[in-house]
């Protein structure tokens, strides 16, 4: 079989080209890795912005008030009434008698206040009067004008308890009588008071 005629030269020259070929076709690989690789944005996706920069975020807004709360807000619960001491009208005038009976012992006492801010007390037929101070007279009226006192029924008695004290008590017209059974505090208040000036 005859040899080839290629000369040898012509042979290296083929072999070298290829070798330069296959080695620039790896380095292109590598540089467009590189090149990827070393750009920070490559492959990132850029997330909308909220706002501009030096804005702040618009505020939540607020939802409308509901009927229920529109009709809650229109309705206001009247102011309650203050207690005012009573006028006078001088010393003939009974501003309130209160009349103690009952008990163990049939207790008979009055005691009387009177519209010049005397007391007159009385304990089975022995009477003895004296005055109140400007602060005790003041506070006996308060407690006479308390508003509450138009709620307190004319009768409170319990009458399954035999020795329980009875009070009448007569003040602006009208007449209340309790043993004391059932809690009435604008009454109690008042009984109270007068309760000091009666005879130990």
């Amino acid at each position: 079989m005859p040899r080839s005629t290629m000369p040898r030269s012509t042979t290296a020259v083929a072999v070298f080209a290829a070798i330069v070929l296959s080695l620039a076709g790896c380095s292109g690989d590598g540089g467009e890795d590189t090149a990827r690789s070393s750009d920070p944005s490559a492959g990132a996706t850029a997330s909308p912005s909220t706002s501009a920069p030096g804005e702040s975020p618009s505020p939540t807004p607020t939802p409308p008030p509901s009927a229920t709360d529109a009709a809650s807000a229109s309705v206001t619960a009247p102011p309650s009434a203050s207690p005012s001491p009573v006028p006078t009208a001088g010393q003939r005038q009974k501003l309130v008698t209160m009349t103690v009976t009952g008990g163990f012992a049939g207790v008979q006492q009055e005691v009387i206040l009177r519209g010049d801010g005397t007391v007159r007390t009385s304990d089975k037929g022995d009477t003895d009067v004296r005055r109140t101070s400007a602060a005790q007279f003041t506070r006996l009226r308060t407690l006479l004008g308390d508003p509450a006192l138009d709620g307190v029924p004319a009768s409170t008695v319990d009458k399954g308890a035999a020795d329980l004290f009875q009070y009448t008590l007569r003040f602006d017209g009208r007449t209340v009588v309790t043993d004391r059974s059932a809690e009435r505090p604008p009454l109690d208040r008042l009984i109270d008071a007068l309760g000091k000036w009666l005879p130990a």
